[in-house]
């Protein structure tokens, strides 16, 4: 019998890219979750939300945070400190602190992380 990767071997990897900025793996992988019939989870988004704002790419950062809505995700905090942190590499301070805004709005605590990141901005 073949072993089919699930939702937590796509997680493990889309961290790997993440972590090694593969920004564009980690969003094929995302893309490949769909034919595989797993559906992503908040960890899979932030993981790939965090990989894109290594990569520097913040606007499709942002594109995955919207996605989530999509897939009947809530952002918690960390997603919105990683998309906060794309922001703030891309130099996008306004974004960054409309991201701080709207976090308050859905009850998030910022923590850290989020201000320093909306800070660098």
């Amino acid at each position: 019998s073949v072993l089919e990767p699930d939702t937590i071997t796509f997680n493990s990897t889309i961290s790997a890219c993440e972590k090694s900025v593969r920004w564009q793996k980690a969003l094929n992988l995302l893309a490949a979750m769909g034919q595989k019939f797993q559906e992503p989870n908040t960890i899979t988004y932030n993981s790939a939300i965090s990989a894109c704002g290594k990569g520097a790419e913040w606007e499709k950062a942002l594109a995955l945070l919207a996605g989530m809505g999509q897939n009947v995700l809530e952002p918690n905090t960390i997603t919105c400190s990683s998309a906060i942190s794309a922001c703030e590499k891309g130099a996008k301070w306004e974004t960054a602190l409309d991201l701080l805004t709207t976090m308050g709005q859905r009850v998030l605590e910022p923590n850290t992380i989020t201000y320093n990141s909306a800070i660098s901005t």
